[in-house]
C-alpha cells in the first residue's frame, strides 16, 4: 500500500526589487512594508531565496532599471506533471 507524502502548503511569494529610498528591498507577497532592506542586490536574493525556501514559495526579482522581472526561482510544489 503506497503512502503520499506530506507536501508544504504554498507560501506566499518572496519579492526581491529596489526600494524607494535606495538599495534592495526583501518583501512578501501582500505586504505593505518591506521585510528587510540592503546595500546589494545580492544580498537580497539570498536572504529572499532562504525565505521562499522556508515558505515552500517562489523567489521573484525584480530589475533594477526597469522594473521588469529578471529571474523567477519555484521552491515549493509543482502539481503539474510537465515533462522536461
Amino acid at each position: 500500500m503506497k503512502t503520499k507524502k506530506a507536501v508544504k502548503k504554498h507560501g506566499g511569494d518572496v519579492y526581491v526589487s529596489p526600494h524607494p529610498k535606495g538599495g534592495w528591498q526583501v518583501k512578501k507577497a501582500g505586504a505593505s512594508k518591506a521585510y528587510k532592506r540592503l546595500k546589494s542586490q545580492k544580498e537580497a536574493i539570498a536572504i529572499g531565496r532562504a525565505m521562499a525556501q522556508k515558505a515552500a514559495s517562489e523567489l521573484v526579482v525584480q530589475r533594477g532599471d526597469d522594473g521588469r522581472i529578471r529571474l523567477k526561482d519555484s521552491h515549493g510544489h509543482d502539481p503539474r506533471r510537465s515533462k522536461g
